[in-house]
């Protein structure tokens, strides 16, 4: 029988509210540091919640010089632009000629196709006189922009990254919600076992920092309305907890053939050894409170991976800061790790840097990874008065320096998509 094939993570590549980078974004986890701040990217003042975690300085055209491709991209899609650049020269390879039917791509899909901005001005063509009135956008007045339907498209970032980087072999975009990263980097993993692909361009984007994507969130109650103290605002398992932060960004992973990876000399930062995924389908915007679709998730991977729960040392939770998901994955974990839950460290980095819905799992991906190399679990900010009702070992304070053999990383989305990665250190003796 021949074994399966393991699956090196060679290159990361992130643009996050605390850094535009993988290193920044690293440093500033471990710190603790909140990207966490009054909105500014458009008049907010109106709504509920008026803070988010946005992408600070990032200057797209000075990483891109391809000004046609970025006529093309959204605010999102350059996010992502960037993060697969960088990880495409953190990996020391990226496609050529020669090897471009050999890379796959892999993406989770950010939500908002149309821009706020392409919808008010629908709005004020078709209500001039204060009705609304169609006509004009059937009979063609309407001064559409086709660049503007091109890049409302949802695989139109999956589009961008094949022509930009010259991938042509597998591709796929991924949506479901916040587990839309997770499940892309897990799909990546399938795709290369099955050797369809030797190297995997996977990860995930997203902003709905705009009126549309906070107005319906705030309509669903389930952001936080600490408006005054922004950098407190999301606080994973926190007694006071009351709502997530919306967040933008991206994460990339190069990700290939173990023994290939091996032959090049390349650095391994952790082999993506797991995947798991359920759909448990309770309500739209919570799961249930035993945790069933989360254990579903995290036993699958687990299991793909060839582990028992003893082995797991760290999780990164998908801990929103909102009270029925914190609860609900806390339960899973204790009812997945048993009398070892004790023994596993967890926090979530969502705390720092927000929810960035689709990129969430992809950029959590690579957190994982990098805990895996520097051996340090990073701090779950904010933890002030835990609730007992999270009763896990939660990363608080600072963070943890730890041997980290065995990561887990979780993204539950809306709908009840339940995605759970595993990453093994690239050095564990017991890796077959």
């Amino acid at each position: 029988m021949t074994p399966r094939r393991r699956v090196a993570i060679t290159g990361i590549g992130l643009v996050t509210p605390v850094g535009n980078d993988a290193a920044t974004t690293w440093a500033s986890l471990l710190a603790g540091s909140s990207g966490i701040a009054p909105i500014t990217c458009f008049d907010a003042r109106g709504f509920p919640t008026r803070i988010g975690a946005e992408v600070k300085h990032f200057d797209a055209d000075s990483i891109l010089a391809d000004r046609k491709l970025l006529k093309f991209a959204s605010r999102s899609h350059r996010f992502a632009l960037a993060a697969a650049e960088e990880a495409f020269r953190d990996a020391g390879i990226r496609p050529e000629p020669s090897t471009n039917r050999r890379w796959g791509l892999s993406l989770g899909a950010g939500m908002m196709g149309i821009e706020f901005s392409e919808v008010a001005a629908v709005h004020a063509f078709c209500a001039r006189d204060g009705q609304f009135d169609p006509e004009g956008l059937l009979h063609g007045e309407f001064p559409a922009d086709p660049v503007a339907f091109c890049r409302s498209q949802t695989n139109s970032g999956l589009a961008l990254l094949t022509r930009h980087f010259g991938i042509q072999g597998y591709a796929t975009a991924v949506h479901t919600a916040c587990a839309s990263g997770g499940q892309a980097v897990g799909t990546a993993l399938k795709v290369l076992r099955r050797g369809l692909t030797d190297f995997v361009l996977a990860g995930g984007y997203d902003s709905m920092l705009n009126p549309l994507g906070v107005s319906a969130f705030c309509l669903l109650g389930a952001l936080s309305t600490d408006n005054d103290t922004p950098e407190r605002a999301s606080r994973p398992f926190d007694v006071t907890r009351n709502g997530f932060v919306l967040g933008e960004g991206a994460g990339m992973l190069v990700l290939e053939d173990w023994n290939a990876a091996r032959k090049r000399g390349a650095r391994i930062y952790a082999e993506l050894a797991g995947d798991g995924n359920s759909l448990s389908s309770y309500r739209i915007t919570d799961s249930h409170p035993s945790g069933d679709g989360p254990i579903q998730a995290m036993q699958q991977a687990l299991a793909d991976a060839g582990l028992v729960p003893d082995g797991v040392d760290y999780v990164n939770a998908h801990g929103t800061s909102t009270v029925m998901n914190d609860r609900s994955e806390c339960a899973a974990l204790r009812a997945v790790m048993g009398g070892h839950i004790d023994r596993v460290s967890v926090s979530s980095t969502k705390s720092c840097m927000g929810h960035l819905i689709a990129a969430a799992g992809a950029v959590e991906a690579a957190v994982c990874a990098l805990a895996i190399r520097d051996g340090i679990a990073p701090v779950s900010a904010n933890l002030v008065q835990p609730d007992p009702e999270c009763d896990v070992n939660i990363v608080c304070g600072e963070s943890r320096g730890m041997n980290i053999r065995v990561a887990l990383s979780n993204s539950l989305g809306f709908g009840g998509s339940n995605s759970s990665l595993v990453f093994r250190h690239p050095e564990d003796v017991s890796a077959t």
